[in-house]
């Protein structure tokens, strides 16, 4: 007898769609201005410009981070919108965004074309089975090449084996910025035609499928986000697959280990433009809020309390990169702002949060919400390594916590290796750089110092040329300092995760060593005026500083111990030359990420809520120089 499979019905009053797309190629300004000309605000309303881009970190490097959700009323219909990161370090808050929508909107820059993070987040698009819509944003760009960058995406997505279907996706011509929309295509430089969106809602109602769901079926609602207020507790943010949920109902908890507890629905909301507001049911298709539940995890499931039906767990991409991450065990651990004189006498010490336990317990904090996070223990109880998709994402973790006011030790990146069939396999990423002509030579020799190898190079004939590499991921650390170096500013480069390849071989990619501080003190403009002409300085005049502290890079390619702390001895001898000007060259201040860069296998980088240092693991320099020894006759 053939099984006869129940008729589906949708809910054409919603859409559930997600917006990815590369780095500042325009993602949360889009959504800015759906949310102007749907009526979110009012008239005299005063709205930050990125407006979803709502965390600290968010807003000084101008990138999303963490996917959020609003909603969107237009014509008689509820627009879902999940705006998803763009960097590809975040892609588990990517993939979480797309289990929770049934469409996509894919923005592509008109100038720069789809780069490696437009690739990532098309083909965990294409994986999920979603449908496309491309919008080609910023075609008003000087530089925009519209029917260039049409032709490469299509390129892109029979290079990701789209099906036939996902292949005839519908190309809406945008300018964010300008709120503005068309589906004929401008001329390069130009604003589309439209005056409004219209012509975009009107894609997203026609090509973006309305929630469908089985009538009748038990109450199913997956967990993809987690969220915290401090009246509510916990705030699990779901996607209601089936069913309806009330507040006050009594549900199963369908937990990660298998077991199912009964749990009571405390408070539900919908959203509703940037807010959450109280609602008493929701039902399929439905992005939801719920509070009452202390432990909930994400990709866990609630279901009907008679018939409990677990969805499938959600699984990430596995971790390529990793630092170990220790208590701060320096000199200067749990003092305030280095300062000429130190921490002034009777002054109260900086409250900061320096023991192991604090810090353990900070880390496991942060897997409740990041899915794409692990730590594991080390052999010693203080440190623990900490794996993620790559570098970013291990600093945004990192600058987070020292925001809160932990005191840290955070050691060089290192990629994480598997076995694969006997052989030793490492994590390689895709490159694309575009730099100027003059600049290839440098670029190309930098990158074959790291293994790199060269796919593909196209000149635009406007003076730039665009450079494909594969290049294995540990050649990648500390490569974005030295490629801005190489190329005065002007380059741009962006990696994406490519896959696992064979162990390359050895690499050294800091070809310079480092000036340690042989005793503590406070730096002074003497010594600094000498050490320069040694290599380029971290520290100014009136820092404090303590033995084993790095004070500088090194012109060549072994580490120097250097006393920083030197002053000019003063006689009553008057000399020709004794009232000379002592020119200094500003100190180098790295920011978190170019300290993590900066690293080598020796050292680390001392992170405290009022400074970054640099430093070698072990102080002691006559320690360091028997281990040097040590190493030495092993290797002989």
């Amino acid at each position: 007898m053939p099984v006869s499979v129940p008729a589906l019905a949708t809910r054409d009053d919603l859409r559930n769609v997600a917006i990815v797309a590369h780095v500042d190629h325009g993602k949360t300004t889009l959504v800015d201005a759906m949310l102007w000309q749907s009526g979110a605000f009012r008239a005299n309303e005063r709205v930050a410009e990125r407006v979803l881009d709502s965390g600290d970190l968010e807003r000084e490097k101008g990138i999303t981070i963490l996917a959020k959700n609003t909603a969107v009323r237009h014509g008689g219909l509820t627009i879902n919108i999940v705006d998803t990161p763009g960097h590809a370090d975040f892609g588990g808050e990517v993939e979480r965004g797309l289990s929770m929508v049934d469409g996509v909107l894919l923005l592509v820059d008109a100038g720069e074309g789809p780069l490696p993070q437009t690739r990532f987040v098309l083909r965990k698009t294409l994986e999920a089975g979603l449908p496309v819509v491309l919008v080609i944003n910023k075609v008003d760009r000087a530089d925009a090449r519209i029917a260039e960058v049409v032709d490469a995406c299509y390129e892109l997505f029979l290079d990701l084996d789209a099906t036939e279907e996902q292949i005839e996706f519908p190309v809406v011509y945008a300018s964010a910025r300008a709120g503005r929309a068309s589906l004929t295509r401008p001329e390069d430089g130009t604003l589309p035609d439209s005056p409004d969106l219209e012509p975009l809602f009107t894609v997203l109602r026609d090509a973006v499928p309305a929630p469908s769901y089985e009538p009748g079926a038990p109450l199913r609602a997956h967990v993809t986000n987690l969220d915290a207020s401090s009246y509510l507790g916990r705030i699990a943010l779901c996607r209601v697959h089936s069913g309806t949920i009330s507040r006050g109902q009594q549900v199963a908890w369908c937990r990660r280990d298998g077991s199912v507890e009964r749990v009571k629905i405390t408070e539900l909301y919908l959203t509703e433009a940037l807010e959450r507001v109280p609602a008493q049911s929701a039902g399929p298709g439905d992005i939801i809020a719920v509070a009452g539940i202390a432990d909930i995890m994400i990709g866990e499931t609630l279901a009907d309390a008679d018939d409990p039906r677990p969805l499938p767990l959600i699984t990430v991409d596995e971790p390529a990169v990793s630092v170990t991450v220790g208590v701060n065990n320096g000199p200067m651990a749990g003092r305030g702002p280095a300062s000429p004189g130190g921490r002034p006498p009777g002054a109260p010490r900086e409250r900061t949060k320096i023991t192991a336990r604090l810090v353990r317990d900070r880390l496991e904090r942060e897997l409740v919400g990041n899915v794409s996070l692990r730590v594991l223990p080390t052999g010693r109880p203080d440190t623990w390594e900490v794996q993620g998709r790559g570098e970013l994402a291990l600093a945004v973790l990192v600058e987070t916590m020292r925001r809160e006011g932990y005191e840290l030790t955070v050691g060089r990146p290192t990629v994480v290796t598997r076995q694969i069939g006997g052989a030793l396999h490492e994590p390689v990423e895709r490159l694309t750089v575009d730099v100027p002509e003059d600049y290839l030579g440098a670029v190309t020799s930098l990158l074959a110092v790291r293994k790199g190898r060269m796919e593909n190079m196209t000149n635009h004939g406007t003076g730039w040329v665009r450079l494909d590499y594969t290049v294995p991921a540990r050649g990648l650390i500390g490569f974005r300092t030295q490629f801005l170096t190489d190329t005065r500013g002007t380059g741009i480069a962006h990696h994406v995760f490519e896959g696992y390849e064979p162990w390359s071989g050895p690499m050294r990619v800091r070809p310079t060593g480092s000036l340690v501080a042989d005793r503590s003190g406070t730096v002074s403009s003497y010594a600094c005026s000498s050490l320069q002409e040694r290599g380029s300085l971290l520290v100014s005049p009136g820092a404090e500083v303590y033995e084993g502290m790095i004070v500088g890079e090194n012109s060549r390619a072994d580490d120097m111990d250097v006393n920083i702390t030197r002053e000019r001895k003063l006689t009553n001898m008057r000399q020709s030359t004794g009232e000379e000007l002592e020119r200094l060259v500003p100190a180098r201040v790295l920011s978190l990420e170019q300290a993590l860069e900066f690293c080598a296998v020796d050292e680390c980088v001392e992170v405290t809520p009022s400074a970054v240092r640099l430093r070698k693991m072990v102080l002691d320099g006559k320690e360091r120089m028997r281990e040097r020894g040590r190493r030495a006759r092993d290797a002989g």
